[in-house]
């Protein structure tokens, strides 16, 4: 998840993602993926991820952060998960992602805020994300929103 501090030199739109703007979508996670130095999306990845996006059961949601010439600069995902402990759903951020030409903009603000008032309003108890060890833009700007590093966690991961 890479984002920058708010520079609102430009108008910003955060627009539910739509399957006419599915190009700009996968662009943009090809961006990221680019930016992680992972392999891009193959065509069945693409395939896959349309389906779970528009299919009957949605597997997640997202936005686009687009600017005011209609270019999608930056893009969320999201869904839900579930904590016993809370007894409420946790809202669970994948993917917070701005092209570098317009970090500063405002649109990882919006994109992340939009997030955040969608787990509030859905009665979530909190939202969680993971970001990676070296990228410190993104750990800045999320400790400048209030977020906290849980260092008592570890995460794991099985590949199927």
């Amino acid at each position: 998840m890479t984002v920058c501090e708010p520079r609102m030199d430009r108008s910003i739109n955060v627009l539910p993602l739509t399957e006419d703007r599915f190009a700009d979508f996968v662009h943009l996670i090809q961006a990221l993926a680019e930016y992680e130095r992972l392999p891009p999306l193959d065509p069945a990845a693409v395939a896959r991820l349309r389906a779970d996006a528009f299919g009957q059961r949605p597997r997640f949601e997202a936005a686009i952060a687009v600017d005011e010439t209609g270019v999608a600069v930056g893009y969320a995902i999201w869904f839900e998960t579930y904590s016993s402990f809370r007894a409420q759903p946790t809202m669970y951020l994948e993917d917070l992602f701005v092209m570098e030409k317009a970090r500063g903009s405002g649109a990882g603000r919006l994109l992340f805020e939009h997030v955040r008032r969608l787990g509030h309003e859905r009665g979530c108890g909190r939202m969680d994300w993971q970001v990676l060890a070296w990228n410190t833009l993104a750990r800045d700007f999320y400790a400048r929103r209030g977020a906290q590093w849980l260092q008592d966690w570890l995460t794991y991961r099985i590949d199927y």
